[in-house]
């Protein structure tokens, strides 16, 4: 005598496997939104955030020559990975012209490579009060902002960034 097997539908035996997909784990964040990036990973994705501005109206200040060898200088000592250095040229440019927007900026992204993220924020905040609300430079200060409350594990600061960020583009000036 044999016993008859349960006639099973076949869309129980799926099931299994519906399941299994509705509890994969979430996509982790781009690295660059990563806390574990490394501070010249999160400096690269800061400039690169920016883009060029090649399609977009920016105005730059004159700048005073001392400061232009000193941001120089700051820049070949970030090449050299000196960046204790590199923030100290920085700091003795903004003794000459604390309110430059550019130069805060540097400043905030010498602090990124320095781990001392509270005060690349502070800076980044502050060059973006003093500049332009729109550019380059502009969203550069929001990509500062936006991964340091990714460092603070603070999503809605992140999303608030990132929103500030995208409202720095503003198309260019169509010469033909």
């Amino acid at each position: 005598m044999s016993i008859p097997f349960p006639r099973i539908p076949r869309a129980l035996l799926l099931v299994p496997f519906c399941l299994a997909a509705c509890t994969t784990t979430p996509p982790s964040p781009p690295q660059s939104a990563s806390a574990e990036a490394s501070p010249e990973r999160m400096v690269a994705t800061i400039r690169n955030t920016a883009g060029s501005g090649d399609s977009e109206l920016a105005v730059q200040p004159l700048r005073d020559s001392q400061v232009e060898d000193l941001r120089e200088t700051a820049q070949r000592l970030e090449a050299q990975k000196q960046y204790a250095d590199e923030a100290k040229a920085l700091d003795q440019a903004l003794a000459i012209v604390a309110d430059d927007p550019a130069l805060l900026q540097e400043r905030a992204e010498a602090a990124v490579l320095l781990k001392d993220y509270g005060n690349a924020e502070a800076l980044a905040r502050r060059a973006f009060e003093l500049g332009s609300k729109v550019g380059p430079l502009c969203r550069r200060h929001w990509a500062t902002i936006r991964a340091m409350r990714y460092i603070a594990r603070d999503g809605a600061g992140a999303a608030e960034a990132n929103k500030q960020l995208a409202a720095c583009k503003v198309p260019g000036v169509d010469r033909f």
